[in-house]
């Protein structure tokens, strides 16, 4: 269990993310097209997963934006942003902010990614909804980087992330 904060008041997440060094966990999540997503369909891919509350929320909304500017320039680098959002709420933030260099997931049908990634808010008024985090992985399915916001409306640290992809 983590405790991170949303102004300055404590809240919980459900686990622990996964330890740097180790395979990434395997995870279903649905696409905008309402697809369904796994870890092995980015196999050979370096990832980024975004993971936030809602990208209807300014530093969520933010974190989306600048992800898809900094990985426009990365080769075989796929930045996944990850939440409870419906898929139509992703595809349509997506579409009118012009973002074609992120892929969009939602969690929404079983919750499970937040479970297994252990990164769901386990009390506080965003119960449910996965906590502000970043997770590296590289083309081999190794974890090579993580972050857990300790301040939900802060962003992530981009640099680090990006940097863990070298």
């Amino acid at each position: 269990m983590a405790t991170v904060t949303l102004k300055g008041n404590s809240i919980h997440t459900s686990g622990s993310l996964p330890k740097v060094g180790t395979k990434a966990p395997d995870f279903k999540l649905t696409a905008t097209d309402l697809s369904t997503k796994t870890l092995a369909d980015f196999k050979g891919q370096n990832l980024v997963l975004n993971i936030f509350p809602s990208v209807d929320t300014g530093t969520c909304a933010q974190s989306v934006r600048q992800f898809n500017k900094e990985v426009s320039s990365l080769k075989n680098t796929k930045v996944l942003c990850i939440s409870h959002d419906l898929p139509f709420a992703h595809a349509r933030f997506c579409g009118a902010e012009g973002l074609e260099n992120v892929v969009s997931l939602s969690d929404f049908k079983d919750g499970s990614f937040g479970k297994t990634y252990g990164l769901n808010f386990v009390d506080g008024p965003l119960e449910a909804l996965h906590s502000r985090c970043i997770v590296v992985i590289d083309a081999n399915g190794v974890v090579t980087h993580t972050e857990q916001v300790s301040e939900i409306v802060d962003e992530p640290n981009y640099k680090s992330a990006l940097e863990a992809l070298s």
